[in-house]
């Protein structure tokens, strides 16, 4: 009898953070399934530089067609649910919903589970410029929306600290750079958020975590890729 569904997997966005997450479901079905067991994952790991160099054109069309093509790929392969290893390019995630048909586990709704489960109301963003967004515009925000209509206001860096924050996450985290320095400024910017009012800060681009975490900050920290891959392993499981 199958066990398991078959999890696709749209990573390389970069392969820094997908590694985490092929590691992390793989000890999750391993922890649920015991024994040699390990996750039915298929991946399409995409070339980072392609992407990036479209982002910083601000070509969503073209990264559309790119995404689409890939969920249809895996959606041949067999894949029965697919997931994108990354916050910003959720920003296609309908796109890739309707080129594929197939269900998507959402790094946002998985993370706004998580922030209700520990009663939060008020939270920081951290991630790409993409992913923050100006403070202005949160109600139709691809990704800060979906916290807004749950009831969770969210708060983000003023201009120059996500200056800061996007510049660490392209130049150093994307290419395995570990810095120090960067890592207390993540600190101070997680800081400043928590005396605006936040009451947890979300790791909003799975590569933040190799970074910080929970022990760095003395509010909550969500970190998306730790929550999207065990939202995988649900769906793999289920």
């Amino acid at each position: 009898m199958k066990q398991q569904r078959t999890l696709a997997i749209i990573g390389g966005m970069s392969w820094e953070s997908t590694l985490t997450y092929y590691k992390l479901i793989n000890e999750g079905v391993r922890e649920s399934l015991g024994g040699q067991h390990s996750a039915d994952i298929l991946m399409h790991s995409l070339d980072f530089a392609h992407i990036e160099a479209l982002q910083a054109q601000g070509d969503w069309e073209a990264m559309a067609q790119v995404m689409e093509d890939s969920a249809k790929r895996l959606k041949l392969a067999g894949a029965e649910g697919l997931l994108i290893a990354t916050n910003t390019m959720h920003k296609l995630a309908d796109n890739v919903i309707k080129a594929s048909g197939l269900p998507l586990i959402h790094i946002a709704d998985a993370t706004v589970s998580a922030i209700q489960a520990k009663g939060l109301n008020k939270i920081a963003l951290l991630g790409t410029k993409f992913t923050m967004g100006d403070a202005s515009d949160n109600a139709t925000h691809f990704y800060k929306s979906r916290f807004i209509e749950a009831g969770i206001d969210v708060i983000v860096p003023d201009d120059t600290q996500q200056n800061v924050v996007h510049s660490i996450i392209y130049d150093e985290l994307c290419q395995g750079v570990i810095n120090a320095k960067s890592k207390t400024a993540f600190i101070q910017v997680i800081r400043s958020l928590s005396e605006q009012g936040a009451q947890g800060v979300i790791l909003g681009c799975t590569e933040i975590g190799l970074l910080i975490n929970s022990n760095d900050s003395h509010i909550p920290v969500f970190d998306t890729a730790h929550i999207h891959a065990n939202a995988g392993v649900r769906f793999l499981l289920s």
